[in-house]
């Protein structure tokens, strides 16, 4: 009889524990939870919808910008919090090496950079620029990097389609980098701390195609698309390169071409001179 209450309260201690593990795994009443397939299916819907321009930011040297000044030029959105030492950082550094791919490919001048640090108030222009240290591009001119008000930053996650919400770590969110065209419209997303070059890379190189700079002259547009439809993706190398294969197989086209029309044309005079000469 006593083995069997002790094997009840055994039993007892067993079931107490499971109630706290169950209990510990809700969360509480009005606590926020990431769901990783809303956010994606969030940040996919945004795509073709227009960030506004009028979005008043701060940057790392404590200048209001608006995003508006970005028009005209393809834009690279990342938002990030500077406390994130692990995933932020990470997929910083990767970013950095791609946009350095990028440029390399499109021109240095080719499209804007923008990181902007959601955690209001931890991310100030500051603790900004020491992360920008921290990645390795605190120097880079065409990176700005940005924070705001809390009303503005939530206003502009809506619409690139980002999605953080606060948890034990700090913050739970998607990993993404958003490519606006030149009007500020969504034009991609790409996922990830780690992503394959030509996810990045080949959307700004589609927008470079667009319509020419106003201050553009016509030999510049000419010679920045050839540059562009040259450019190919070289996977053993993770890197863009201008193939001149192109080049030489319009000029074989083109000797062809020509060689062919200067054989016709010399069997045309031949025959009309040897129907001169027997007539």
């Amino acid at each position: 009889m006593e083995s069997g209450r002790r094997g009840i309260r055994g039993w007892g201690w067993v079931a107490w524990w499971v109630g706290m593990l169950v209990l510990l795994a809700v969360p509480a009443r009005g606590e926020l939870i990431f769901d990783a397939d809303a956010a994606l299916a969030l940040s996919r819907s945004a795509i073709g919808g227009v960030v506004s321009g009028e979005h008043r930011l701060i940057n790392q040297r404590g200048e209001w910008v608006r995003l508006s000044q970005f028009r005209g030029k393809p834009v690279v959105i990342s938002m990030i919090y500077t406390s994130c030492f692990e995933i932020c950082s990470f997929a910083t550094r990767h970013l950095a090496g791609q946009v350095e791919k990028a440029r390399k490919a499109a021109g240095a001048e080719a499209f804007h950079v923008l990181s902007v640090g959601f955690d209001v108030p931890k991310d100030t222009p500051t603790s900004l620029t020491l992360f920008a240290k921290q990645q390795g591009v605190a120097d880079d001119p065409r990176w700005q990097w940005l924070t705001g008000d809390r009303e503005t930053l939530s206003q502009l996650a809506r619409e690139l389609g980002f999605t953080y919400v606060p948890s034990p770590r700090g913050f739970d969110h998607l990993v993404q980098a958003t490519i606006l065209d030149g009007e500020g419209k969504v034009y991609r997303q790409v996922y990830g701390d780690v992503f394959d070059t030509p996810l990045l890379v080949q959307p700004l190189l589609d927008l470079s195609l667009g319509r020419p700079q106003p201050d553009e002259t016509v030999v510049g547009e000419l010679v920045r698309r050839v540059r562009l439809f040259c450019t190919v993706y070289d996977p053993h190398r993770d890197a863009y390169r201008f193939d001149y294969s192109i080049f030489i197989g319009m000029a074989v086209g083109a000797s062809i071409l020509f060689f062919g029309f200067r054989f016709w044309w010399r069997e045309r005079r031949r025959g009309k001179a040897a129907s001169q000469g027997t007539g």
